[in-house]
């Protein structure tokens, strides 16, 4: 993760005022999360979309992995991540294995490192209670 460290002023956030908001497919495009990660073998993608900067910040993302180089990273907030195609495979740092496939969702409380295995194939729809990552958009 970056040493820079976001503020609540820093983005455009989605949520400006009452209202419904349609975000359609494709609306962002993802970076590649090998340069990010300084892993090149890694096959992933990842944008960050910031939703609100209130008290409570939510940040909403798309994530998708091919099969390639396994990563580790370590959730120091709450995500919930929902699988809408194909699958992915993550260990927990007591190596207990769980697959996620189209329609599942995963839940990662703070302060817990998963590995993201490199058999993953697939993509997902994230928000998380955090400020967006900067290396993430």
């Amino acid at each position: 993760m970056s040493e820079k460290t976001a503020t609540k002023t820093d983005y455009n956030y989605l949520s400006q005022k009452p209202g419904v908001q349609l975000i359609k497919a494709g609306t962002f495009k993802k970076i590649e999360l090998n340069n990010v990660l300084g892993i090149p073998a890694v096959k992933s993608q990842i944008i960050d979309v910031p939703v609100t900067s209130k008290e409570n910040a939510l940040q909403l993302g798309y994530f998708s992995m091919q099969p390639g180089e396994e990563f580790e990273f370590t959730y120091t907030f709450l995500e919930v991540k929902t699988v809408i195609k194909g699958k992915f495979v993550i260990r927990d740092d007591q190596g207990k294995k769980y697959v996620a496939e189209a329609g599942d969702v995963i839940i990662f409380t703070p302060d817990t490192t998963v590995v993201f295995d490199g058999e993953s194939d697939g993509e997902a729809i994230y928000s998380g209670h955090r400020l967006p990552e900067p290396l993430f958009m």
